[in-house]
């Protein structure tokens, strides 16, 4: 008998791992359907006294097959959109069919489902100009008549239990707002939380969830699901981003479709499954985001490109008559085309962070019209940002912000006209009396002085350090660093060099609250800009007390003789160098950057000459990830 018994134990927590391991996705053909020969619950219509709105009001019910008085049962309130009334559900989702499905297959747990009229007004009809704002505030309101009314009278005349694990709420569109408001602002009352499409009702992620750390050991399900070509999407992205950055567990379920109940009769199928039962948080990935993500890079509405859960981007393009596209990632990939002549493809999985990338038609490399343009490579060209774990730094949040300013200034150097951008930290022009230190900043090669302020995210950088005080307030100068000559030699870092010492500076120093001495004053540079910091800076240690270089080091053995003719400059300047120099801060992208070993090189002749430098081996490649990476832990260390 005990050996039988552990036998069927195995069976059962054998199917219960097979379940977990392989998600039902979607719900199946005829899942919505009437089927004969199955056990049917029942649905009524029930009254209740609402002290709130002072009247006496309606919801509808559901008791699943089989219900008894002498059981009791769990309870999900399930809330109806903006245009409907306690009877949407029953009319446009048939949840009773729905769910009498799933309990003929021992798929969800019995329980009872109450579907409300959730605009709590004595005329809660449905008529009329449904956005006027009497009738929208009624949906806020419905919170005091759910939980001081519908809740206690559902509880005192059916057999429920009253604890927060035995109660879950889910609504659609702004049912779904309301449920996603109430549920996750009644922690104590709700351990089960589902929002379909959730509307703009939806309040701010930081107002819904102010304590992840409470979420986490409250919640036994938050799910968050939408359409992909809903409109709508965009407040439960915001909702998923917050709660991924925050580590709060959760399902963010995208899928085909719009604004409509084939959406959310699949929602309610597959959010049902998780009810009252046992949940294993690690499995929610599983279901999250059947669909890639459009990339934040693309241009307003543009589906494509998309970033799939494992790190993948599927890239479409329109080109009926090109005979061979291609996508320049570095890689490149052949494109496949279909009948409508879309060409499409997927990429292997891609590092984290900002890539350049082109599309080849019939070997003329182009930008793509759906992705935002960037200038680097010499060109202009699109981008795609993949999001990842700790990328929170850069990240748009909810503390005070600066401004990117284009300011153009005349050069006396180039005789011509120039500019550069700067960034000015929050409050600038708030405190007039207040001066800042400077840090000026340099592009790469292929790119210009919108390189920082657009790939870099250099002001989302310094707002969030700021705000964390973790970093001075200062402003951020981003110069061009192009020199229109031919090479680039001596003759070119000597030109930026003056136009640096003559032009920008005392153009900064004159017209923005600059602190004018060196000890306030940092030259920092990526790849080619690092080789001007090298220059610049190395040789003008009295004008700069920081120097940060990042993926750099003279170029070997193309600049062997410039280089030896540097190191033997700074060992004459050693003294100088040494004195003046608070911080020098060197990075790198890892072995895969092609500035390593020039890198290495650089370092051992500081060792040799006993400059004391910080360095920091971030694998990435020569990539704006590593210099977004390099400007955050330099930042840090500035003006102290």
């Amino acid at each position: 008998m005990r050996q039988l018994l552990l036998s069927i134990s195995a069976l059962f927590m054998f199917s219960i791992f097979s379940y977990a391991q392989n998600p039902v996705k979607h719900a199946p053909q005829g899942f919505d359907a009437l089927h004969t020969g199955i056990s049917q619950g029942k649905v009524d219509t029930i009254y209740y006294k609402s002290k709130t709105v002072r009247t006496r009001r309606r919801a509808v019910i559901y008791t699943s097959p089989g219900f008894s008085k002498d059981k009791k049962y769990p309870v999900l309130y399930l809330l109806h959109g903006i245009g409907g009334d306690e009877k949407e559900w029953l009319n446009g989702g048939h949840p009773q069919v729905i769910l009498d499905n799933l309990y003929a297959e021992n798929k969800v747990e019995p329980m009872i489902v109450v579907m409300p009229n959730g605009r709590a007004m004595k005329d809660d009809r449905a008529v009329g100009n449904i956005m006027d704002p009497e009738k929208v505030q009624a949906f806020a309101t419905f919170e005091k008549d759910l939980l001081n009314d519908l809740i206690p009278f559902i509880e005192k005349t059916y057999p429920v239990l009253k604890d927060c694990e035995h109660r879950a709420i889910a609504g659609l569109s702004m049912g779904g707002g309301q449920a996603l408001n109430f549920g996750l602002g009644n922690l104590d009352k709700f351990a089960w939380v589902g929002g379909f499409s959730s509307a703009p009702n939806t309040e701010p992620p930081e107002q819904l969830v102010p304590n992840p750390d409470e979420a986490r050991k409250k919640l036994k399900l938050l799910w968050i699901s939408c359409g992909e070509d809903d409109n709508l999407i965009s407040f439960s992205q915001r909702t998923h981003d917050y709660l991924e950055a925050n580590d709060v567990p959760h399902i963010f379920y995208v899928e085909p479709g719009v604004h409509d109940f084939k959406v959310w009769k699949n929602d309610l199928y597959l959010f049902s499954q998780f009810l009252f039962k046992p949940v294993d948080a690690a499995t929610f990935s599983q279901y999250s985001s059947i669909l890639g993500k459009p990339a934040s890079t693309n241009v307003r509405r543009a589906k494509y490109p998309q970033i799939l859960p494992d790190g993948r981007a599927i890239f479409r393009i329109k080109a009926p008559n090109a005979q061979k596209v291609q996508l320049d990632l570095v890689k490149k990939y052949d494109m496949i085309k279909d009948a409508e002549g879309v060409w499409e493809v997927t990429t292997d999985s891609l590092s984290e962070g900002f890539h350049y990338y082109s599309l080849l038609i019939d070997g003329v490399a182009v930008a793509d019209p759906a992705s935002e343009t960037f200038y680097g490579m010499g060109r202009m060209a699109s981008g795609i940002e993949v999001p990842f774990e700790g990328d929170d730094y850069y990240t748009v949040k909810d503390v005070p912000h600066g401004d990117v300013r284009i300011k153009r200034y005349y050069s006396t150097v180039f005789n011509t006209w120039r500019q550069f951008y700067i960034y000015t930290p929050p409050g600038y022009d708030i405190n007039p009396d207040e001066i800042y230190p400077v840090l000026y900043i340099l592009h790469g090669g292929g790119e210009d002085e919108r390189g920082w302020a657009t790939q870099g995210k250099t002001d989302l950088i310094l707002d969030n350090l700021i705000a964390a005080k973790k970093a001075k307030p200062m402003l951020v100068v981003m110069p061009d660093g192009n020199v229109d000559m031919p090479g680039f030699g001596e003759n070119s870092l000597k030109m930026f060099e003056v136009e640096l010492k003559q032009c920008i500076i005392p153009f900064v120093e004159e017209n923005y609250r600059a602190e004018t001495d060196s000890r306030n004053r940092a030259l920092a540079g990526l790849s080619m800009g690092g080789l001007q910091t090298l220059y610049a800076g190395m040789n003008n240690t009295d004008l700069f007390s920081s120097l940060g270089i990042f993926s750099s080091g003279w170029i070997l053995p193309m600049q062997s003789e410039l280089a030896d003719a540097q190191y033997e400059l700074m060992q004459k300047n050693l003294d100088k160098i040494k004195t003046n120099l608070k911080l020098v801060w060197i990075g790198i992208g890892g072995r895969e950057d092609i500035a390593y070993n020039n890198c290495q090189a650089m370092c051992s002749k500081f060792d040799g000459m006993k400059i004391k430098y910080e360095y920091d081996d971030y694998p990435g490649g020569h990539a704006w990830p590593v210099w977004r990476h390099d400007l955050y832990h330099f930042a840090k260390l500035l003006f102290k």
